[in-house]
């Protein structure tokens, strides 16, 4: 085993550190499962994510049972609603109609759509011939709370991962030329990161979001959120990136490449940032949880992408009284799915830094 150690590359030194962390390769497992949901939404939901039911208003989620007044059954099914209007709130209350019986098929026919964008089909993973499947319930329009958080992923997940991709871009750059010139540069370039970091972040994001012209498409205003939050959020891994860079410039390496008449942005990005990207994938990581959790935050508050957009801030907008929350608590699944990504993202984080530098004690 010391042999191998000796003679390992720097990512199968970080690789064996890491899977020793049980927490970080259980979140990074959760978030394969995740963004596998949201790839394959379409061929998962059992229904289209706008399709209404104006017979299950409100309706709650169904259990999938295996035993029923037959007794055992290995096919799983659901039972059918019972509906009723109380006559005193006019609330809709629903109960299990044991006379209605519904088997899961499963690869059942369903509304068509394309697989993975490319591939024509109306094949669905489960579902039932005769009556309705909700097992997370139905909204105030009657529409599949499951389908919609399983189609509301694929953005709530995205764009995390664009929003950090440029604030990567933008971090590596500005923090570079700070930590590599130093100087001049390096004080005007940390002033404006401080004052960018001094402006309250909730109004910012508000201001920034209110600029956003309500006619635009639905794509459009995606693209603009994910813009507006790296333009707030590169600050910090800048920060980190200048500090290496300082520590980085005097080593023998950097001024070899000085010396053979490397340019400047040469050094920089084919010596210099490779030398520490493992601290820089760390540091991405635990990023995209804030970029969930603004565009979660800005969209619950009406303030970043709006219906018909699915998001999981989109869906949370459903639970924003009381009362709603007191009635139909399924609505708040879309913020079990933000918890859960938000924890497996910072597990993950938390393994990869603590495996970039395999050198540690």
């Amino acid at each position: 085993m010391e042999e191998k150690l000796y003679t390992a590359s720097q990512f199968q030194l970080i690789w064996w550190r890491f899977r020793k962390h049980r927490l970080a390769v259980f979140g990074g497992i959760v978030l394969v499962i995740i963004y596998l949901m949201a790839i394959f939404a379409d061929f998962l939901a059992p229904y289209h994510p706008n399709a209404h039911d104006a017979k299950h208003i409100y309706a709650p989620p169904q259990k999938i049972r295996f035993v029923g007044e037959d007794g055992f059954s290995l096919r799983p099914f659901v039972y059918g609603y019972e509906m009723k209007v109380d006559p005193r709130t006019f609330r809709r209350v629903y109960t299990e109609d044991r006379s209605k019986v519904y088997p899961l098929q499963f690869l059942v026919r369903g509304h068509e759509y394309k697989l993975l964008g490319l591939i024509p089909t109306d094949i669905h993973l489960f579902g039932t011939e005769e009556g309705p499947v909700f097992l997370f319930g139905t909204d105030r329009m009657g529409r599949d709370v499951l389908s919609r958080i399983l189609h509301g992923a694929r953005i709530s997940t995205s764009i995390g991962l664009v929003g950090v991709f440029l604030s990567l871009l933008i971090g590596i750059i500005v923090g570079g030329i700070s930590g590599y010139c130093g100087g001049v540069v390096d004080n005007v370039v940390q002033r404006i990161i401080e004052f960018l970091v001094s402006i309250p972040t909730l109004p910012l994001w508000m201001g920034l979001s209110a600029a956003l012209p309500p006619n635009w498409p639905p794509v459009r205003i995606y693209f603009g959120m994910t813009i507006i939050l790296s333009l707030v959020g590169w600050t910090g891994l800048a920060r980190v990136v200048r500090s290496k860079f300082l520590s980085l410039r005097e080593e023998d390496f950097v001024l070899a490449a000085r010396l053979v008449g490397a340019g400047r942005s040469r050094i920089i990005m084919r010596h210099m940032v490779p030398s520490f990207m493992s601290h820089i994938v760390a540091s991405v990581t635990l990023s995209i949880p804030s970029m969930i959790l603004s565009e979660t935050s800005l969209s619950f508050l009406g303030l970043g992408l709006r219906p018909p957009t699915i998001s999981w801030g989109v869906l949370l907008q459903e639970a924003q009284n009381i009362s709603t929350v007191a009635l139909y608590p399924w609505l708040l699944l879309p913020g079990l799915f933000v918890v859960v990504t938000v924890l497996a993202f910072n597990f993950l984080g938390d393994g990869l830094r603590d495996a970039a530098d395999p050198y540690a004690r």
